[in-house]
């Protein structure tokens, strides 16, 4: 009975060493490989480039006051719409004490002189009447009356405007109200009731009182790759997707390049704009992102295939050519091929190629794709 079992045991040990050994030697053996068949088709291949930038207003103003003084009060706001000549602010002037000092010693000055040309030509009005003195005496002294009233309304008009910044005959003129200069919406007002506001000068910009842009005329502004500025021309039409708005497209054409690059990271820019042609009634803020895709050149109706099946060797592109696919046996022949276009994705074929060959994809790992690519064949 012992000797029995022992040769069972023998028997199941050599079975597993077998069975392992069997196993073991099966998966050691190389796989036969199974690609998928790309058949050529005619399309057209386009290659684009996208550029990213922002979308903003040809003409963005800088609304700035004419007179220094305190903001006493703002009629507009931000997002409102204004017109040429609409006042956006009024500014409440607060005179230098020594300009406002001169003005009145000047109106005194005046009103002096004034007064003494009234007397002396009261007194020779009389002389002239009594023919005691000659018309071209008595004329100088009209003159000189007119000419010191002239000089005291002056006088009494500065005074007013160092005072107030405004005179009452020249109120519609007045350098207090701040106008929009251009017809638009009011991007920013970064100013309030009490603020202090500057006019420009020589050592200063002055005080930005609001910013306003005619959102009707907007331009996109990016930079390209100098690798694909080359491609570009002006005119050329240039469809943008705005960030914000993904269902929106916006037709434009590229009307500046320009002629300098800008070092960015390490890579040479060139700035580009482009004007965009309608917002199709949207509503567009200035400085939204958007994307510009620029097709820079194209080949319609050409033999295309996947570019990942082409090979490249020493100039030259090469492709495998199915020459048998029995009994699930794939054969491929290299064979080259001239090449054109490409998009990224697929790859124009000028020639080395025809419609009914089938090409070589990528490599079929699992069975189910196998059996698919097997029924294709």
């Amino acid at each position: 009975m012992k000797k029995y079992m022992k040769f069972v045991w023998i028997t199941l040990a050599a079975l597993v060493f077998i069975g392992t050994f069997a196993f073991l030697y099966v998966k050691s053996q190389p796989k036969e490989k199974v690609y998928s068949i790309e058949i050529p088709k005619y399309g057209n291949v386009v290659k684009t480039t996208v550029v990213t930038g922002t979308v903003e207003p040809r003409d963005k103003i800088l609304i700035k006051p004419q007179i220094s003084g305190i903001i006493e009060k703002v009629y507009k706001k931000a997002g409102d719409r204004v017109a040429v000549g609409e006042v956006i602010a009024k500014v409440k002037v607060i005179p230098d004490l020594g300009s406002l000092s001169s003005a009145e010693s000047k109106v005194r000055t005046s009103d002096i002189n004034y007064k003494q040309a009234k007397i002396d030509y009261d007194r020779n009005k009389k002389l002239y009447d009594k023919q005691l003195i000659s018309k071209s005496d008595f004329e100088s002294y009209i003159l000189k009356l007119k000419t010191d009233k002239e000089d005291l309304d002056a006088s009494r008009e500065s005074l007013e405007i160092t005072r107030s910044g405004i005179t009452k005959n020249m109120a519609k003129y007045s350098s207090t109200l701040i106008r929009s200069t251009i017809t638009g919406i009011i991007l920013d007002l970064p100013i309030k009731m009490g603020n202090s506001v500057i006019l420009a000068n020589t050592f200063n910009d002055g005080t930005t009182i609001a910013t306003v842009a005619n959102m009707n005329d907007l331009i996109f502004d990016g930079k390209i790759d100098e690798t694909e500025v080359g491609k570009l021309s002006i005119g050329m039409p240039i469809q943008l997707t705005i960030g914000a708005l993904q269902d929106v497209k916006l037709d434009a054409s590229l009307e500046f390049i320009s002629p300098e690059g800008t070092e960015t990271n390490g890579a040479n820019l060139f700035e580009i704009k482009a004007a965009v042609h309608s917002t199709g009634g949207v509503q567009i803020r200035s400085g939204y992102s958007s994307n510009a895709e620029i097709v820079l050149d194209r080949a319609d109706h050409v033999l295309t295939i996947p570019e990942s099946t082409v090979e490249f060797d020493n100039n030259k592109a090469y492709v495998y050519v199915l020459t048998s696919g029995k009994n699930k046996k794939q054969a491929f022949k290299r064979k080259v091929v001239a090449v054109g276009l490409s998009d990224g994705i697929n790859i124009g074929v000028t020639g080395g190629l025809t419609a009914k060959d089938k090409v070589r994809g990528a490599e079929i790992d699992n069975e189910n794709d196998q059996s698919s690519s097997n029924s294709n064949n």
